[in-house]
C-alpha cells in the first residue's frame, strides 16, 4: 500500500494520529487494526511526544470495524501474525480468533494508560470501535457536524475494544446500557448533553480548537501529568485507601522535579513557566 493507514505527525510536542481509510469513513480492517496496535506503542515510547491528538482523515473520524465483506487480505493472513516467509501459519479457529483481537486490542488499553494526555478531534461519524477510542482519550474535542453510535447490536455483535469498560466510567452504568443495547444514534449536541463532549465547537474550527488544548496541555508539566493521570486511571476502581497511598507518593514524587520548582518560580515573577520535563 503505497500511503500508510495511520498517519503519525509530529509538532512541537503535540503527536497526531490519524486514522487514513477516509473512502471507507477510516474503518478499522485487520491492517488498520495492525497499525493502530503498533501506533500507540510507539506513542506511548515517543518523549517528544507530550500530547496525543487521535484524528480521522476526511470527513469521518472512525466508522467502527469493517465488515464490508471484502477484506484486504485473506483470513489466514489477517489472523495469522506469522512472517509471509514462514510455511506454516495460525490456524483459523475461535481460539486464534480470539487471541488475534484481544492482541489488536491492546491499543486502547494502551491509549487509556498513556502516561501523557490524549485528545480525541471528532469530525462524522463516530461507531463502535470509533466510540471506544474517544472515550479512551482525556478529552474529546467534538464538530458540530459529529454524529455517535455504539452500533454493535446492530450487526450482532456484543462489541469489543473497551466499549463496555469506557461508557460505563464516562457516562454511567445506565446510560452505557442504553447505548450499547439500543444503538441510537446521537447527534453532536446530544452526545454533549450526557457528557460524551468535552468541547462542541463549529466544523470549520474543529483544528483550530484541537490545537489550542493540545498546545496548552503540551506547554504544561508531563511529569506531573504523568502522575496525575495514574491517580486518575488508578480511581477508577481503586479504594480510597489505595488512591491515598497513590497520591501522597506522587505528590511528594512531583515535589522533588525541577518542574515543579520553576512553576512556583515562574508563579512568584508573574510569568509563564517553561517545563523541561525534568
Amino acid at each position: 500500500m503505497s500511503e500508510s493507514l495511520l498517519l503519525e505527525h509530529l509538532d512541537d510536542g503535540v503527536l497526531t494520529l490519524t486514522l487514513n481509510r477516509p473512502d471507507r469513513l477510516n474503518a478499522l480492517n485487520p491492517p488498520l487494526l495492525r497499525a493502530l496496535r503498533e501506533g500507540m506503542e510507539r506513542a506511548a515510547r515517543n518523549y517528544e511526544a507530550r500530547v496525543v491528538v487521535v484524528a480521522g482523515a476526511g470527513r469521518a473520524f472512525c466508522a467502527g470495524g469493517d465488515i464490508s465483506g471484502k477484506p484486504d487480505k485473506k483470513p489466514e493472513e489477517s489472523l495469522g501474525e506469522a512472517a509471509p516467509s514462514e510455511k506454516k501459519r495460525a490456524p483459523d479457529n475461535v481460539a486464534t480468533r480470539i487471541e488475534w483481537l484481544r492482541g489488536n486490542m491492546e491499543a486502547v488499553k494502551i491509549l487509556y494508560q498513556m502516561d501523557k494526555p490524549t485528545i480525541a478531534m471528532i469530525r462524522g461519524a463516530t461507531v463502535s470501535v470509533g466510540m471506544s477510542l474517544a472515550a479512551a482519550c482525556d478529552f474529546r474535542v467534538v464538530s458540530e457536524t459529529a454524529s455517535f453510535t455504539t452500533g454493535f447490536a446492530k450487526v450482532g455483535f456484543s462489541g469489543d475494544y473497551g466499549a463496555s469498560y469506557f461508557l460505563t466510567r464516562l457516562l454511567g452504568s445506565a446510560k452505557a446500557r442504553e447505548l450499547m443495547l439500543l444503538s441510537d444514534k446521537l447527534d453532536a449536541q446530544a452526545a454533549e448533553r450526557i457528557g460524551l463532549v468535552t468541547q462542541l465547537v463549529p466544523d470549520s474550527e474543529l483544528e483550530v480548537s484541537t490545537y489550542a488544548l493540545a498546545r496548552r496541555l503540551a506547554d504544561g508539566p508531563p511529569l506531573t501529568y504523568r502522575f496525575m493521570k495514574k491517580n486518575l486511571n488508578a480511581a477508577v476502581e481503586g479504594s480510597l485507601e489505595q488512591i491515598l497511598d497513590m497520591e501522597a507518593t506522587h505528590m511528594v514524587l512531583s515535589s522533588m522535579t525541577s518542574d515543579q520548582r520553576e512553576a512556583v518560580k515562574a508563579f512568584m515573577e508573574k510569568r509563564k513557566p517553561q517545563f523541561s520535563g525534568t
